[in-house]
């Protein structure tokens, strides 16, 4: 299982993605984020599912990327998508004979010479994909139930790259104490519109422990504030037992 996070807003695009792999009782720490820039191009992709899968199709669209020259994002989400159907074909067949699930969701976002706004897809196994816009500025896929919550209270179109990381960490950091298989290093991947470049920064444990400390300090603040009134109707039922028998 992962944790990948794609936004879109107005100002620009954020990734993030935890860095753990599973693999029956072992552990261990690899990038999950691929970021493909050059001359007015800019864009990265993230994956959840079978880490041999994901790496067949990153090395495919790389080989493509030598001679094809994409101008759109959507250009490039299609190839990216061809690689992932020529993938399962040659592997879905050996992977359900070993009872492993061909399952490769993708989160493909950036901006490419004649886009005229920066773009978020989320690519599905069979290769078709859907792109985020108004009225659904995130995508998560991987562990996606514990940290949305935040995300869906917070976030929209207007809200700035600053407040997106900072929900963005919180809903990874939710995630990350819900479910054993999601944990840090975390990386993250920012774009600002029009820039055409990807800026990349990871973040350790120690690096944001405290940020975690604080959030579950102020959400007990926070309860602690929240007024009490409505509860009477129920608490005075208990009360009125207690008073009779």
């Amino acid at each position: 299982m992962t944790y990948c996070l794609g936004i879109k807003v107005k100002e620009g695009l954020l990734a993030i993605a935890d860095t753990r792999i599973t693999s029956g009782t072992d552990t261990t720490v690899k990038k999950k984020i691929t970021i493909e820039q050059k001359d007015h191009f800019s864009l990265f992709i993230m994956t959840s599912g079978l880490r041999s899968v994901r790496d067949k199709a990153v090395i495919y669209f790389n080989e493509l990327l030598e001679t094809a020259e994409f101008n759109k994002m959507y250009k490039a989400v299609n190839a990216f998508g061809e690689q992932v159907k020529r993938a399962a074909q040659e592997d879905k067949v050996s992977l359900d004979a070993a009872g492993l699930r061909f399952d490769l969701n993708t989160i493909i976002g950036g901006q490419l010479r004649d886009d005229d706004e920066h773009k978020l897809f989320l690519l599905y196994p069979e290769g078709n994909w859907v792109e985020l816009g108004q009225g659904a500025p995130y995508v998560v896929i991987g562990n996606s139930g514990h940290g949305k919550a935040i995300l869906n209270r917070i976030l929209n179109e207007d809200s700035s790259l600053k407040l997106a990381l900072k929900t963005g960490f919180l809903s990874f950091d939710s995630t990350r104490v819900s479910s054993n298989n999601v944990d840090f290093p975390i990386d993250v991947a920012v774009y600002k519109k029009d820039s055409f470049n990807i800026v990349e920064q990871r973040y350790n444990k120690q690096d944001l422990e405290h940020i975690s400390t604080q959030w579950a300090e102020e959400l007990k603040l926070a309860l602690e504030h929240i007024s009490e009134d409505w509860m009477d109707a129920t608490f005075n039922k208990l009360e009125e037992i207690k008073t009779e028998s």
